[in-house]
């Protein structure tokens, strides 16, 4: 393969597919609609599971690089009621397998390992169109164009490239997260901090399913949460998420009657809450083969989170650039190959998503259990 791989979004998913293509000596192209690298917070922490997560840093050579980054301790788990009583608890015994880093830190070792000029930043891809058989060309936002022999959207939820193969869009799942965060919580907030443990803490009303708080505990001290309500859209629409003691106090008006150690995960933020609108596409989501384009991560699959989202994306990535690899002079093989183990994967973990994000308490014990 001799033309540029063109991928569209350099998350995860993309960066892992432009490293695979890297170490088998297919060159690509990466754009991105960020100005920079920095232009905006990755996010916060995410468990790295191996047999999808894993197995895609491997096959991109980067599982010492991977290594360095994770931070030891946070696969403990604590599952409590609205009462802060501790149903379900599990230390990091150092067995667990699916170590947990940050976000950024990911992208960083992904972003470092690319040839410089790989990642083309400030390209907010606006729409896309058929040149012929096999070709496609992307417009951008500064009214650019690229064409592309083999396009790849890794360009998430709202992808552009997706029209190319399907008509589905993500539909509101009725559910949103409200992310917040503590920073220097061990001092400022010890209750909280004890509550949350050293990994993941998980805390619902046994009686108001799809009421939930998740923190996780990150570097420095910071506790990273996502509130989750089950609200319309509108109802988020009368909140001003940029008055930060404002909106605090009208999501945790929902918490009313929690433990105060984990209401504070709302009430005691400094920085303004971010809203995080969930959707999601039909399970089982597919499409007949297109010359010259493909699809991976959310772009493709998006789902309820449940922990798998990141990781899928990755394996996606990593299989279509071993495939890629493997048919060299057969873009449509690889395609095809990818696609065929691609499809039933996502769809087996749709509808997994789909089932357990409602969960019992029971249920949710036994998740946590495993």
């Amino acid at each position: 393969m001799h033309t540029p791989v063109t991928i569209i979004g350099a998350g995860l998913g993309g960066l892992v597919l432009a490293r695979v293509l890297h170490v088998h000596g297919i060159p690509s192209v990466v754009y991105e609609a960020d100005p920079s690298p920095t232009a905006r917070p990755q996010g916060g922490m995410l468990d790295i599971h191996a047999r999808s997560g894993q197995f895609a840093l491997g096959a991109a050579a980067l599982t010492e690089e991977f290594r360095g980054i994770v931070l030891e301790g946070r696969q403990a788990i604590r599952l409590l009621d609205r009462n802060g009583t501790v149903l379900f608890s599990k230390a990091d015994d150092g067995t667990g397998t699916s170590p947990e880093v940050q976000r950024g830190d990911l992208r960083r070792i992904l972003l470092d390992a690319l040839p410089d000029g790989t990642v083309r930043w400030g390209h907010k891809a606006t729409g896309v169109r058929t040149l012929d058989a096999a070709r496609h060309e992307v417009t951008f936002a500064d009214g650019s164009t690229v064409a592309a022999n083999l396009l790849v959207g890794a360009d998430g939820a709202w992808s552009r490239v997706r029209p190319l193969l399907s008509d589905a869009a993500p539909a509101y799942i009725g559910r949103s997260f409200v992310e917040t965060c503590l920073y220097d919580a061990d001092t400022r907030h010890p209750a909280t901090a004890k509550a949350v443990g050293g990994g993941t803490l998980a805390a619902f009303d046994p009686d108001e399913r799809g009421k939930w708080l998740v923190a996780h505990r990150e570097k420095d001290g910071a506790l990273r949460s996502y509130v989750t309500l089950a609200k319309p859209q509108d109802w988020f629409g009368g909140i001003d998420f940029t008055d930060t003691a404002a909106a605090a106090t009208r999501i945790a008006q929902e918490y009313d009657g929690w433990a105060p150690e984990l209401t504070t995960l709302i009430t005691g933020i400094d920085t303004a809450p971010v809203l995080r609108r969930l959707h999601a596409l039909p399970v089982g989501h597919r499409w007949d083969r297109v010359p010259g384009v493909t699809l991976l991560g959310d772009a493709a699959h998006l789902s309820p989170p449940d922990g798998e989202g990141a990781n899928l994306a990755m394996q996606d990535a990593a299989e279509l650039g071993t495939a890629l690899a493997a048919h060299p002079d057969d873009i449509e093989t690889a395609l095809t190959a990818y696609e065929q183990a691609m499809f039933p994967r996502s769809a087996a973990a749709a509808a997994a998503a789909g089932v357990t994000h409602n969960p019992t308490p029971q249920e949710l014990i036994s998740f946590f259990a495993r």
